[in-house]
């Protein structure tokens, strides 16, 4: 293994952040990971474990050690008429996954088309979209405890998955590093089109025959026409979580704007969309320098070249303010400040 010295992580994150690592290794095996871990030459030194980096905001440089995660991996763990269950290794590309499930005519993730990041960050993020959860094809997962090197499996309860939560974000945080998950797909798809713009999209692409390929390539067309690529404008997709408030403020709100779009939650809460607050306060498309709001879709914040991290997280608490103030709702991010 080669521990390389101060090097530059701007090609390690979306957002496309120039920062410097002190210490830098890409380790991809469960051993190698094993190993630097117990290197008492960096038993002291903090540590940075690196995935797609898409998730992640650096407003620093980090003088500590960045362990970049390329455990790869894709294997039938057992298969019966109805389900197949692949074990992929945690720095296998998200996006590449889907697609090879896809072609497979493995059913389950074909909405999470095109969200960036590597699987080992997906059940952090219990990543999701267009109606569907990770946790809804999560079978297990098995991570490094950090502190005593053992290998421990977690199964979807003890994940504790919530929106946009998991266990690995509060009481796990910082203490294991997931090697490899688990998922259970369907031989049998149902096909699940009614959340956002699928249905619309599928009928304007002229697709008559339902399949998970149509769902994909419908996905990612809306994904591809709304959000920015990270490779020409830096990003890290949507900053911000969608609130989900308690119906009788959002009945409130409603009141004051009949516009308001939601999406039901449960008896007592009602979801709604960030980006809507943040383009009614005005952030849409307002650029600030080398940073701003995306002018297609204002829940991305973006580094148009030469932003500092520090610049965008001063943006997003600008964006938190003025949102508190006109709807009475704090937003919460979903990008980690490194």
């Amino acid at each position: 293994m080669i521990i390389q010295k101060d090097i530059q992580l701007k090609p390690f994150n979306t957002f496309g952040i120039e920062a410097t690592a002190k210490y830098f290794i890409e380790v991809s095996s469960i051993e190698q990971l094993q190993e630097i871990l117990q290197n008492p030459d960096y038993q002291s030194t903090e540590r940075l474990i690196l995935g797609g980096g898409s998730n992640m905001l650096l407003t620093k440089d980090f003088e500590g050690l960045v362990i970049k995660i390329a455990i790869k991996g894709f294997e039938v763990v057992n298969e019966n008429e109805d389900n197949i269950w692949l074990k992929v290794g945690a720095g296998v590309v998200w996006h590449d996954l889907v697609l090879q499930c896809v072609n497979q005519n493995y059913a389950g993730m074909e909405n999470l088309s095109l969200i960036p990041g590597t699987v080992g960050a997906a059940p952090m993020q219990n990543i999701g979209a267009y109606g569907i959860e990770i946790k809804e094809i999560f079978e297990e997962l098995q991570a490094l405890e950090i502190a005593t090197g053992e290998i421990k499996t977690y199964d979807k309860t003890s994940c504790s998955f919530g929106y946009r939560e998991s266990i690995f974000k509060h009481e796990a945080k910082g203490k294991y590093i997931i090697l490899n998950v688990t998922f259970k797909l369907n031989k049998r798809p149902t096909f699940h089109i009614e959340y956002g713009a699928i249905k619309d999209t599928l009928g304007e692409m002229g697709i008559s025959e339902m399949s998970i390929k149509a769902i994909s390539e419908a996905v990612i067309h809306i994904r591809q026409s709304k959000l920015p690529n990270p490779a020409e404008i830096g990003n890290a997709g949507s900053f911000f979580k969608n609130p989900e408030i308690p119906n009788s403020q959002f009945e409130a709100l409603k009141a004051q704007f009949p516009t308001i779009p939601s999406y039901p939650v449960s008896d007592t809460s009602t979801k709604v969309p960030a980006g809507w607050l943040i383009e009614q306060a005005g952030w849409k498309g307002q650029r600030f320098g080398s940073v701003g709001v995306h002018a297609k879709q204002a829940l991305v914040l973006v580094n148009y070249g030469g932003g500092k991290g520090e610049e965008i997280k001063d943006l997003s608490q600008k964006i938190q303010a003025s949102v508190k103030e006109k709807f009475g709702i704090q937003l919460s991010v979903e990008v980690n400040f490194i």
